[in-house]
């Protein structure tokens, strides 16, 4: 079973690799770029069948490596 875990940084942090992206778009001349905020996807491929012990063994390690919860949030999603 896979898993898919999302992690952002949390609202009002700041992003420096947000705003650069941002910056290189508008350079680029792409027009009516907001607030960019970068992250990172991680698939887990898991041995686990049940998709609801999957999803807590995802936000277990997202919980404990995956993501800095202080700055960071997650989301996991079983497929």
């Amino acid at each position: 079973m896979k898993a898919i875990v999302t992690v952002m940084l949390k609202p009002g942090v700041l992003d420096p690799q947000g705003r650069a992206i941002g910056h290189a778009l508008e350079t680029l001349g792409f027009d009516g770029i907001g607030d960019v905020r970068a992250g990172k996807i991680i698939e887990l491929e898991l041995a686990e069948t049940d998709a609801g012990k999957a999803k807590a063994a995802a936000e277990a390690m997202a919980d404990k490596l995956l993501a800095n919860t202080v700055i960071e949030s997650y989301r996991v999603e079983v497929v």
